[in-house]
């Protein structure tokens, strides 16, 4: 990161790889095992969503779109890199659409999270029982725009438009990196005030737990 240019000859990109071989392999085998980590952090935020007051579909949409895009999102391009520089001597060619598909699929991609922070955005919209604030469902549906414009990179070889353009990256990364320092701060908040109210507040009558998701489910 930041991407490099679209607009190159296979010459190019088969210098690219063998330049950066090595670092490609231990950076891209490094992040598959810390990206496993990831899912620990989007379970966090099914989790609350599963104590909205909002139906539990939201939570089960919410990981099933995940899941969904991150397949182009990330393993197609991390294997993609992986491929191109794991026998050095494929053809330029090869490279060139090893280099594509990297690229391709992890910008490109961006489209498929919509529909997990549409599901996010509505639920925090729709839930009575404000466990996430609202400033963030609407950061949240700013966010999706941002990833509806990335499929604007399948039309532009170069510009503000391409894979390492101002608007596809630049101004999508930045708005991401916003939304994410404000997902880390809602979530870290929720976490403390669930730990500080869980125990007088989620057990019935009888003393035994309430189910998770009824903290003030109406």
């Amino acid at each position: 990161m930041p991407p490099r240019r679209p607009d190159v000859g296979p010459d190019q990109v088969a210098e690219f790889f063998s330049d950066h071989s090595l670092g490609i392999k231990v950076g891209f085998g490094a992040l598959m095992v810390i990206s496993g980590f990831v899912g620990t952090a989007n379970g966090l935020i099914a989790f609350q969503i599963r104590r909205m007051s909002v139906s539990p579909a939201f939570s089960y949409a919410f990981i099933g779109a995940l899941a969904v895009g991150a397949t182009p999102g990330f393993l197609i391009g991390g294997f993609a890199f992986l491929v191109a520089v794991f026998r050095p001597h494929r053809s330029p060619d090869t490279l060139m659409m090893l280099y594509d598909l990297a690229f391709l699929s992890f910008i490109g991609s961006l489209g498929c999270f919509a529909a997990a922070w549409t599901v996010l955005g509505v639920a925090i919209l729709l839930d009575r029982n404000e466990i996430l604030p609202k400033w963030f469902g609407y950061a949240t549906i700013w966010q999706i725009i941002t990833e509806f414009i990335a499929a604007l990179v399948f039309l532009f070889e170069a510009g503000p438009f391409a894979w390492n353009g101002a608007v596809t990256f630049y101004i999508n990364t930045a708005v991401y990196l916003f939304w994410q320092v404000c997902q880390f701060y809602v979530l870290f908040k929720v976490v403390q005030a669930f730990q500080g109210h869980r125990s007088p507040m989620s057990t019935n009558r009888g003393g035994a737990p309430a189910p998770i998701g009824m903290e003030r489910r109406t």
